[in-house]
């Protein structure tokens, strides 16, 4: 326990449920006047934070909860991730699930605690938020708090980036969430020529749940060989990927989900995600009694207008070929409309670095816009 009394804050590491649930139950607090805030289900939280998640086959992690006065105002956790520090040659530790209310005092005693424990264990720079991995839900609201996030993305404050970086942290890379109407979604004529001659050689079919693992297994080879050379990229381990195959096709139609193929060979993939946020909203983090069917019933009754590209790559030896933009337009194609075949009205596609040109043209050429953005800390230790 770290006893920061001139400040009145009391900073407790996690261990155990009941402490478990005080640190997953922290946001209700901070967001209890925010209309936009939508309470994530506790089962995934569990689910996330247990040792026996995939991600902790490679990471350590560990978590404090701040209580003022007995209470519990704010959390933080702090995480190493072996494979990034492999694969970035760094000895960089991240930070991660902030929150706290509009207090420096709190957000000083929450980062500092974490920057100790990531500096006891040899680490140079913190890096955050990660919550708990890039391959997971990351960075700090900037712009876009007028409304509610897509499935799989964070909702913060106004107040939290300013009071991070009066901390000592500067900005390192901002992440944007763009927006496009799906039915107003055009190729650009050039690209739909371009697709026309390709046609012989490009080949994109829909997810094949009879060979659920090798699909899964598939995409997973390409997002690891498209994102190798991005910021920070840490690759997804065949557990990770399987753990969170899962969970996206529980929720994901099969028509939402589409392979690419170039010559016979799977080149690029794309995952479109109803954004299940507009039907877990008013469930306060509960599912129970029925457990996940309760979800899946309420998707099947009404399901939501809006949807997620989350997933999405090209193997980097097509990136800069023709066939390059031709595949990403082609799969965002085919997604779209199975989307629009199910009511989708409104589609994100998030995140995206913000330096990542190739990319924000494609999606701007199809009308999307800046609908939001997140911010990534970093701070030398």
């Amino acid at each position: 326990m770290n006893d920061l009394s001139d400040t009145k804050v009391e900073i407790r590491e996690v261990s155990g449920r009941k402490a478990l649930k005080a640190f997953i139950r922290v946001p209700w607090s901070i967001y209890k006047n925010d209309p936009n805030w939508v309470p994530p289900l506790i089962m995934e939280r569990k689910d996330a934070l247990s040792p026996k998640h995939p991600f902790f086959r490679h990471a350590e992690y560990c978590a404090w909860i701040a209580y003022r006065d007995g209470q519990p105002i704010g959390r933080i956790s702090a995480q190493i991730d072996k494979n990034h520090l492999e694969q970035q040659e760094t000895m960089t530790g991240f930070f991660g699930l902030v929150e706290a209310p509009d207090d420096d005092e709190v957000f000083q005693a929450l980062l500092t605690t974490a920057e100790t424990w990531l500096r006891d264990k040899g680490m140079h720079n913190v890096l955050g938020p990660f919550n708990l991995s890039i391959n997971q839900d990351l960075g700090i609201l900037v712009e876009g708090f007028d409304s509610p996030p897509y499935i799989m993305t964070g909702h913060s404050p106004a107040y939290y980036g300013p009071a991070i970086e009066r901390c000592g942290y500067q900005g390192t890379q901002d992440l944007l969430a763009y927006g496009l109407d799906a039915k107003d979604i055009n190729i650009p004529r050039v690209m739909q020529s371009l697709l026309t001659r390709s046609a012989d050689r490009i080949k994109v079919r829909k997810f094949n749940n009879k060979q659920k693992f090798a699909e899964l297994e598939s995409m997973r080879d390409i997002f690891n060989d498209a994102w190798q050379n991005n910021w920070n990229f840490s690759p997804f381990t065949p557990e990770e990927f399987d753990h969170i195959g899962s969970e996206l096709l529980m929720v994901t139609p099969k028509d939402f989900i589409h392979i690419a193929e170039v010559d016979g060979e799977d080149v690029a993939f794309i995952v479109l995600m109803p954004n299940i946020n507009e039907v877990i909203a008013d469930l306060n983090g509960h599912l129970l009694p029925f457990g996940w069917a309760k979800l899946l019933w309420r998707l099947k009754a009404d399901f939501p207008k809006t949807g997620r590209v989350a997933l999405m790559g090209v193997k980097q030896k097509y990136q800069n070929t023709r066939f390059g933009p031709a595949l990403a337009y082609v799969t965002i194609k085919e997604v779209i409309e199975a989307g629009i075949a199910r009511g989708l009205e409104t589609v994100e596609m998030s995140w995206i670095l913000e330096h990542n040109h190739g990319v924000r043209n494609i999606i701007e050429s199809l009308g999307g816009e800046i609908t939001k953005r997140y911010r990534m800390y970093e701070k030398s230790l």
